[in-house]
């Protein structure tokens, strides 16, 4: 009787262990979409890391998502005339009269920028901006836990304003990667950085508006938020309220200097799409269908019969372009590419860059008032490998102060240059440079130096490279005409 009675009470004490162990299960979600008992390691470890990541109060996600901001410093040492007023042809003749020589004595100066960078491998690649990195010779990373790292360059995109840095470190905090595409207006985000160099730095916010276009640099779709972001942010984190990675703030519009609730940050998409290009291919691969867009205005939707203004027009195909080949035509609207919606010129150039060079994308256009589709084979936008168009003025002491890239469509429409022309185009010329006073141009087109043929930036780089005198003689195209001009240093 007694061996009985205590195997009833093992059998009691069994069952009210198993009914305890099968609550807790369901209490916590180990059983699957099946009813089925998942408790291997990794059914466990899923449902409690879903509990805590839903659960997790602001403090806890921010808490966590620090670490992986850091705060970057550079310097670069800049050369300059001893005084703007030189680019005054009354002072330069009254100093040149009385001060022989005044003006010929190169200024150097130690500029310093300070910003914000966020690691998103842990083997220490960082995202940051274009602007606060390119043209560098020293960069310091300074971690949260006050480590610090020498960084170096792995690549630039000014087109962007992205960059990617590297620094020597293992295990390093990584950031989580979110997904840009799916915010949404009124959505929480937060800035981390080190604005003013005071150190790092939280803002709240929301998202303002979505596809910003500043016309700061050549792509832009950027994301527009209260969350305070000022001078020192540049290349610091945009997260949403899970930590994840949305955006790379970079820009404000300001007319006191300090935040006044309009900020800007590079979409994430766009930004690790540049990243993972410069880290696998070493340059930025961008897609090409050889169109000039433009936005449709309600005058322009009357004209054209459309029933709005979404879309982007096509003012011009150039010839022997993927577009071209596929049969786009001056006045055709396009309404998507590759599925997605067009509303405006921007978005079908940022679009179009993303695409993969060589697949076929399907368009949706409008002809003549009805709708067509046709599929266009994507090319790979011309100089996206010369990684030499985008060196500085430094490099060409002759041409301190000068912009220079080698001539392509984008300055041949922007400074209408024929087709037929070849050589480096200058982008732009610092007004305190010298060679203002002996008569270089912004527009002009740079084909020959000392008689030799210059096609390209490297071309150019090899010729300066050559050149033993101080001063050389320069052919110019400028408005359809050639001239001869004397550059000295």
């Amino acid at each position: 009787m007694k061996k009985n009675g205590s195997y009833k009470r093992w059998i009691f004490i069994v069952s009210a262990v198993l009914l305890l162990v099968s609550g807790i299960a369901f209490e916590n979600g180990v059983f699957n979409g099946s009813g089925e008992l998942n408790l291997g390691p990794a059914g466990l470890l899923n449902n409690a890391c879903a509990e805590v990541i839903e659960n997790e109060s602001l403090p806890d996600v921010i808490e966590r998502v620090v670490p992986s901001v850091v705060n970057i410093s550079s310097k670069r040492v800049v050369k300059t005339n001893i005084s703007p007023y030189m680019s005054d042809p009354a002072f330069r003749q009254f100093f040149e009269r009385y001060f022989r020589g005044y003006n010929n004595i190169p200024q150097e100066r130690v500029q310093r920028n300070l910003g914000s960078g966020v690691i998103v491998r842990s083997e220490g690649y960082i995202l940051t901006s274009n602007h606060l990195v390119s043209e560098a010779e020293e960069i310091e990373v300074i971690l949260p836990d006050k480590r610090k790292f020498d960084a170096e360059i792995v690549g630039t995109d000014p087109r962007s304003d992205i960059a990617v840095i590297k620094i020597k470190g293992k295990n390093l905090p990584a950031i989580v990667i979110g997904n840009s595409d799916a915010l949404r207006l009124g959505e929480t985000v937060i800035a981390i950085g080190y604005p003013f160099g005071i150190g790092q730095t939280v803002t709240k916010g929301i998202v303002s508006a979505l596809g910003r276009s500043l016309k700061l640099v050549d792509y832009e779709d950027f994301i527009q938020t209260d969350a305070a972001i000022n001078p020192g942010n540049s290349g610091g984190a945009l997260i949403n309220s899970k930590g994840e990675l949305v955006g790379i703030n970079t820009a404000m519009i300001s007319r006191s200097g300090g935040s006044q609730g309009i900020g800007f940050a590079i979409p994430l998409d766009l930004a690790t799409s540049v990243m993972n290009s410069i880290i696998d291919k070493g340059y930025v691969v961008r897609g090409y269908i050889g169109v000039y867009p433009q936005d449709i205005t309600p005058e322009m939707a009357r004209v054209f019969n459309l029933k709005g203004t979404n879309g982007a027009l096509i003012a011009e195909v150039v010839k022997g372009t993927p577009a071209e080949k596929a049969g786009l035509e001056r006045g055709d609207v396009i309404l998507s590419f590759g599925g997605k919606k067009i509303k405006d010129s921007n978005e079908l150039h940022s679009v179009a860059a993303a695409a993969l060079p060589g697949t076929e994308v399907p368009v949706e256009i409008i002809r003549d008032m009805k709708k067509k589709n046709i599929e266009i084979e994507v090319g790979e936008r011309p100089n996206s490998r010369k990684k030499e168009e985008d060196r500085d003025e430094n490099k060409f002491p002759l041409f301190l102060g000068v912009g220079l890239k080698t001539l392509d469509d984008y300055y041949r429409r922007n400074f209408d240059i024929p087709d037929d022309i070849k050589g480096v185009v200058v982008t732009d010329i610092n007004r305190t440079s010298p060679v203002v006073e002996m008569g270089l141009k912004k527009g002009d087109v740079i084909v020959e130096i000392n008689r030799k043929e210059i096609k390209d930036i490297a071309d150019l780089r090899e010729i300066l490279e050559e050149v033993e005198k101080s001063t050389i003689v320069v052919a110019i195209y400028r408005k359809g005409r050639y001239s001869y001009i004397e550059i000295e240093s």
